[in-house]
């Protein structure tokens, strides 16, 4: 019975209908915003120390702490994809039961993620930071800002899931509310704390982890008040077997690739780390205006996997492809906007990190010589993001494993003793995009499940029903 009643104040479902371009670009656009504010909150933590402490500091906070954390969270945000893809199937398919099933289950897997992430984060913190090769003088710092990041784990995987879940059904809108509240909570006392009391990074790491908690309070304040059928009941948050292995099956992939993308950003960290602190700034400064285009075109593929989760679960096959082309249309044209805005003025974003002219010059070298290339990405992105949506995500694993981790492991290992420079090393970057681009497009287009749907059949079952 309240399976049933969940499943009649279900709304009218706009992704499976409607213009395809026009559904599009109303759900990316939240995110978009979305993540331009939790890239805004996360970049005021190295404006505000990068400014206030110094660059060794912004080093810590900017570059290989960033990249450890993206490590951890990049993992639990993979693997909750899988709740996302299989919520947005079962939600287009109207099937409410599985619905209320999946998304219990998904809080119950948040809450105990992020116990375990704080716990590893807590006790292995100095020791990833020494194996990474840190300099000494951004050591401390780096240790920290780590620390405290990692007592915050708890609402940061709660907010992250309790978003996927929301998105999953269609609306993108208030996750963007709840960032924007969380970023100004995180600026003000980022001045606060750091400006104001000369707290340090730590006062930026009190700052972010009390942001997450804002933003954790507001979805599952939304997630708990629906009326719709992924309303959340705390008597019945726990793991549901069945539904985590289907979870599970869906998001091990998308997790183990963000875990080798990471990881293979470790290698290359470490490498910076060994080309002196100026160039380790540098590289932490390139890689919050670097940034800018990543919420954008991770935004994008947020976007393809809901709409073609929901419509694949619906059975509209027809707009599961165009779905597909539409993103990829609209990914060529924003990447060429922002690539042509970073390499033209991008030194306006550097001049906010800092003053320091050495540290200017490097990021800049690295900016007009990445900015160019984003357009070898995008359709590793659009692809990938289509597959997971209709459950197929062990192929894109696979792809971006070799064509970008163990590629990128391979020029640093092989190729970075010989040049010793940064642009050698971020040079692996768009070579391993185009390979990774080049193998996607095979798959896709001659061995995908998509490739095997007849939709021939599918377009006449539907015009004569």
């Amino acid at each position: 019975m309240d399976a049933e009643c969940r499943g009649k104040k279900t709304q009218v479902n706009g992704i499976t209908e409607g213009s395809i371009f026009g559904q599009l670009l109303l759900f990316f656009f939240p995110i978009l915003f979305g993540t331009f504010f939790q890239q805004l909150y996360n970049t005021a933590d190295a404006v505000v120390v990068g400014r206030f402490v110094g660059k060794q500091a912004l080093a810590a906070v900017g570059g290989t702490t960033s990249t450890l954390i993206n490590l951890m969270v990049g993992f639990f945000v993979g693997l909750s994809s899988g709740a996302t893809v299989v919520i947005s199937q079962y939600y287009g398919a109207k099937k409410a039961d599985k619905v209320h099933w999946a998304v219990h289950t998904s809080v119950a897997f948040s809450l105990i993620g992020g116990i375990c992430f704080m716990v590893i984060g807590l006790v292995g913190a100095r020791w990833a930071l020494t194996a990474m090769h840190t300099p000494e003088d951004v050591m401390d710092h780096a240790v920290t800002y780590i620390r405290i990041y990692f007592l915050g784990m708890i609402p940061n995987l709660l907010y992250n899931m309790g978003a996927g879940i929301l998105r999953a059904v269609g609306d993108s809108k208030r996750p963007l509310y709840f960032l924007i509240g969380s970023c100004f909570v995180n600026i003000v006392l980022d001045v606060l704390l750091v400006a104001g009391f000369h707290m340090g990074v730590g006062g930026a790491a009190l700052a972010t982890i009390s942001s997450q908690l804002f933003s954790a309070i507001m979805v599952i304040w939304c997630l708990t008040h629906t009326e719709d059928m992924y309303k959340v009941e705390w008597k019945k948050v726990k793991i549901d077997g069945r539904m985590l292995q289907r979870i599970v099956r869906i998001g091990i992939p998308a997790g183990m690739q963000s875990v080798m993308y990471n990881i293979s950003n470790i290698i290359i960290q470490a490498g910076v780390n060994n080309l002196g602190t100026d160039n380790v700034t540098a590289w932490a400064t390139y890689g919050k205006v670097d940034g800018l285009y990543w919420m954008m075109i991770n935004a994008l593929g947020i976007s393809v996997t809901t709409f073609v989760g929901q419509n694949f679960g619906a059975r509209r096959m027809d707009r599961v492809r165009k779905g597909a082309g539409a993103c990829m249309a609209i990914g060529v044209i924003l990447t060429a906007a922002v690539s042509i805005g970073l390499y033209f003025w991008g030194y306006l974003f550097v001049e906010l990190f800092t003053a320091d002219q050495q540290v200017q010059q490097i990021s800049m070298d690295l900016i007009r010589f990445m900015a160019p290339t984003y357009i070898t990405y995008i359709t590793i992105e659009i692809l990938s993001g289509t597959l997971r949506g209709v459950g197929d995500a062990w192929m894109p694993l696979i792809i971006t494993g070799i064509g970008v981790c163990l590629v990128r492991v391979l020029w640093i290992i092989c190729a970075m003793p010989h040049f010793q420079s940064i642009l050698a090393a971020a040079f692996c970057y768009p070579l391993t995009w185009t390979l990774s681009s080049i193998a996607f497009v095979v798959y896709y287009y001659f061995f995908s499940s998509l490739k095997r749907v007849d939709l021939k059949k599918i377009l006449l079952k539907r015009r004569y029903r």
